[in-house]
């Protein structure tokens, strides 16, 4: 089971990080032009969904990863699955950028 990572809680689960940890944002790159969170205090990837098994070197493993999408069912899914590749650090951002933009910054757009 992927841990759950209310987005906020975020600013307390990043301030416990030994090392500035990464956030994979597993959607498409149309939404990325949308709406994207700004990397403060940690690392910001994207990698949409479909690309994660073939680019799973890119992922530095003994890094907490957080993984977002738009609502937190895609991201769900790659934390799943990171967890069954041996990532052993990951949470999955319940409710993804769209409860980022509502509860942590609303100047990130909603679609």
């Amino acid at each position: 089971m992927v841990p759950q990572l209310p987005v906020s809680d975020f600013a307390a689960w990043l301030s416990a990080q030994p090392t500035p940890p990464l956030v994979l944002d597993v959607r498409e790159a149309w939404e990325l032009q949308t709406a994207s969170v700004r990397a403060q205090g940690f690392e910001l990837l994207a990698i949409p969904m479909g690309e994660v098994p073939a680019r799973l070197a890119e992922l530095p493993q003994g890094t907490a990863l957080a993984c977002l999408c738009h609502h937190g069912m895609r991201s769900q899914h790659v934390a799943q699955f990171l967890l069954r590749q041996g990532f052993s650090d990951v949470v999955n951002l319940q409710g993804g950028i769209d409860a980022w933009s509502c509860e942590l910054d609303p100047s990130v757009p909603r679609y």
